[in-house]
């Protein structure tokens, strides 16, 4: 009986030796006489076999025709029975790094906000993690300002401007240690983003240059935090003056307190008030950006959104729009579109929108964003300032207007 071509064919004979130890059979078949492999170093053909040029073969049948049919499969596809094989038991804990990997997406969201990732200059758009039902939408009064917490207040020069920017403790506020944001429920609103300030100096330099003025103007800050911005504009002789945040702790604790410190006629007993002395309307306003519009004064409405498509306005709308470090999150970025077409005047409203250039762990980015906007055809964009002074990504400002 021939053994059938092609059984050891490829290798050299050592390699053939070691095949056959690594699969359980060199011992069966040296011990039964077949094969003899003299100081393992060679595998020759014993006095019970022949060796042709079709291959190997045992001139005797074996008494066992089932076992020896068995190695035959097993030496023919090159690879042992794996009817023969258990699989390996299943460990009792992850290891670290397998734990570390399946927390990656949410310790990236945490901590790259402000442009760096674990992995610096590798992208990972994966889908994010489905998120909790954002809190209902509310606007919170000026008397509602939180007196628990801790406020200090520091000075920021901003090209010969001085604003102050409040600081409360993120564990007393939301019971959070050490953490950025935490998706659906804290999106940062209590730390200062270097994109805030960026945005200032921008707006200043474009006020000095005459290509932008906010005397009697309406304006929202979107993601406000701070809400620096939209206090400049409001040193600048705007009419109104609306901030939006996540959170309404954010801005019972950080941004109320925040405009009170620079806004010196925003006092007792104007708490009380809507407006400050020089006759600004300041709103505070909390929610997700799917569903604030129907609480903002100048937005359109789930009923006035047929106006959209006509370009007219039955009602004010804001006409400066301002945002700094809200383009992280790629799953956001429709939404904040969406609700930006919903609240700017047409055609001569504006947005300002300062960020990083990519947001490395996350996708999002000001690049990520601008290609929403030029996919819907209606704003145009244009680059205001680029600052790359190596503490961070690239970071950039942008003016979007209509064409």
């Amino acid at each position: 009986m021939t053994h059938p071509r092609g059984v050891l064919v490829g290798r050299s004979r050592v390699d053939r030796t070691s095949s056959l130890a690594s699969l359980g059979l060199w011992n069966n078949v040296k011990d039964a006489g077949r094969l003899r492999c003299p100081k393992h170093k060679a595998l020759r053909p014993s006095n019970n076999i022949s060796s042709s040029a079709s291959g190997w073969g045992w001139d005797q049948p074996p008494d066992d025709q089932e076992a020896v049919n068995k190695r035959r499969r097993c030496l023919v596809v090159g690879r042992p029975d794996l009817s023969e094989i258990k699989p390996p038991k299943p460990q009792s804990a992850l290891s670290r790094d397998q734990k570390s990997r399946q927390q990656w997406s949410l310790r990236n969201q945490v901590s790259n906000r402000s442009g760096y990732s674990h992995h610096q200059g590798q992208e990972f758009d994966q889908p994010e993690p489905p998120l909790p039902p954002p809190p209902p939408c509310v606007e919170v009064l000026p008397s509602q300002k939180s007196p628990s917490g801790k406020f200090t207040v520091e000075p920021v020069e901003l090209r010969g401007l001085t604003l102050l920017k409040g600081r409360v403790s993120t564990q007393e506020v939301f019971t959070l240690s050490n953490s950025d944001l935490v998706p659906g429920k804290y999106e940062g609103g209590l730390k200062l983003w270097e994109g805030s300030l960026d945005l200032v100096k921008a707006l200043s330099s474009e006020v000095q240059n005459g290509h932008l003025s906010f005397a009697g103007k309406r304006v929202l800050e979107l993601g406000c935090g701070h809400g620096l911005p939209c206090i400049f504009a409001c040193i600048e002789g705007a009419a109104a003056i609306h901030f939006q945040d996540f959170n309404a702790e954010v801005l019972q604790c950080l941004t109320i307190p925040n405009v009170n410190a620079n806004v010196p006629s925003f006092q007792p007993p104007a708490l009380q008030e809507t407006k400050c002395d020089t006759g600004t309307e300041i709103h505070f306003f909390a929610g997700d950006w799917r569903e604030v519009h129907n609480l903002l004064p100048y937005a359109q409405n789930t009923e006035k959104d047929v106006n959209v498509s006509s370009g007219q306005n039955p009602d004010p709308h804001y006409d400066i729009i301002l945002m700094a470090e809200t383009v992280y999150s790629i799953s956001t970025l429709q939404h904040l579109y969406e609700l930006i077409n919903k609240c700017i005047t047409r055609p001569h409203g504006v947005v300002y929108l300062a960020a990083k250039k990519h947001y490395f762990g996350v996708g999002g980015g000001t690049r990520r964003f601008l290609s929403v906007v030029e996919k819907d055809g209606v704003l145009v964009s244009s680059m205001v300032a680029e600052v790359a002074d190596g503490s961070s990504n690239v970071r950039e400002v942008w003016k979007l207007s209509f064409k």
